[in-house]
């Protein structure tokens, strides 16, 4: 009798064990990006070479989960950018450059993140645009941050339920530039709303201060390795006294059939380091067409223009005009590995160089070309 008592004992502790386990958990995932890339002009020469993070960004992190009850669950997230190619990180000395923060999540009223985070544009925004696809979507020279060259630190988000097909987002970083208090503080709102096969969303971002050139230079082009900013596109506006972002963006699904819109604007203010003296107005559309042929097979055709002004560029000009074309097949063999083919062409006006997207590799001339085919993995 008292064996069987014991063995009752030990199978329910068992049985209580597991189930606890069962309310907590911890996923390691990743992307695995790589391919082969021509460039037409990079400083004058052509260049031929691998290239990684082309359609996902080269990627591995942590996530985990824990039941608190009631609906309440505390969550955190660790996630680490690198170069397959030369196994160094996306930021100097910043494990974790890509995302790092712990929260708590609710079922009923939200989520709640602190710590190094993505902007509510972002989050809410960006999956509607080209960027989606590839970064040779992209807006040339990332002027309004549509390639998230911006991640904040000491940041606080708030992401709220949906309700009725509308959620919207906020986030608040603290900055924390030593010497100078309030320097490198920044803000963002957005909002996302589906209602059958459409969905709308739009968003604010600003930085202020040191934050608007230490965020955005702080990360690095997954081609070239240089700071996106660091484009003959809006090189001269590296350092601002702060950037103002607002973007908006559309998409409809018809069937196999996607189209998305968006509009953005971006303002850069000049401060006492800047190589700008008056408001640099950048004005950015786009559209994108997806087709899914089959269930493995996807195409997509992309178009982007770019219109810069406010200020007397060294060739004499006040404006600055780009349009940029990307066409995009993706192939999958399995749910977790894909190959794809992509290119993009983008001539700029007259007395300007050209720099297709964010790739961070600028033309001699007003044409540039870049063409990459490769495959990725996700685990």
């Amino acid at each position: 009798m008292k064996k069987i008592t014991l063995s009752t004992l030990s199978l329910a502790l068992l049985a209580a064990a597991g189930a606890a386990q069962a309310q907590s958990s911890v996923t390691l995932y990743g992307a695995i990006d790589d391919g082969i890339q021509y460039v037409n002009n990079t400083g004058g020469k052509s260049q031929i070479g691998l290239a990684d993070s082309t359609v996902v960004s080269n990627r591995w992190g942590l996530k985990g989960t824990e039941d608190l009850g009631g609906g309440l669950k505390a969550i955190f997230q660790l996630e680490n950018g690198f170069s397959v190619n030369t196994g160094k990180l996306g930021v100097a000395n910043t494990i974790f450059n890509r995302q790092a923060y712990v929260g708590l999540a609710s079922d009923h009223y939200g989520t709640l993140t602190l710590g190094r985070q993505y902007d509510a544009v972002t989050d809410l925004v960006q999956g509607l645009t080209g960027d989606a696809w590839t970064y040779l979507f992209a807006t040339p020279g990332d002027v309004d941050n549509n390639d998230n060259s911006a991640r904040f630190n000491n940041s606080v988000k708030y992401l709220s339920p949906v309700f009725s097909g509308l959620q919207v987002e906020g986030t608040y970083s603290f900055g924390g530039v030593a010497g100078a208090p309030g320097s490198g503080q920044s803000w963002s709102a957005a909002a996302t709303y589906g209602i059958g096969q459409l969905s709308l969303a739009a968003g604010y971002l600003s930085m202020r201060n040191a934050a608007s050139a230490t965020d955005r230079t702080e990360w690095s082009s997954p081609t070239s390795g240089s700071a996106v900013i660091d484009s003959n596109i809006n090189r001269a506006f590296e350092t601002a006294a702060s950037i103002d972002i607002a973007q908006i963006a559309a998409q409809y699904v018809w069937g196999p059939i996607t189209g998305s819109i968006r509009y953005s604007n971006a303002l850069y203010r000049p401060d006492g380091q800047s190589a700008f003296t008056s408001i640099q107005r950048y004005n950015v559309g786009s559209a994108l067409l997806q087709y899914q042929v089959t269930p493995a097979l996807a195409v997509a055709l992309d178009y982007a223009y770019v219109n810069g002004s406010g200020n007397e560029f060294a060739n004499g000009s006040s404006s600055q005009s780009y349009n940029q074309v990307g066409v995009g097949a993706q192939y999958g063999i399995s749910k977790r590995t894909s190959f794809y083919a992509i290119g993009a062409y983008q001539h700029a006006s007259s007395g300007h160089t050209a720099s297709i997207a964010s790739s961070g590799f600028d033309s001699s001339t007003q044409n540039q070309v870049i063409g990459v085919i490769g495959m990725n993995h996700k685990f």
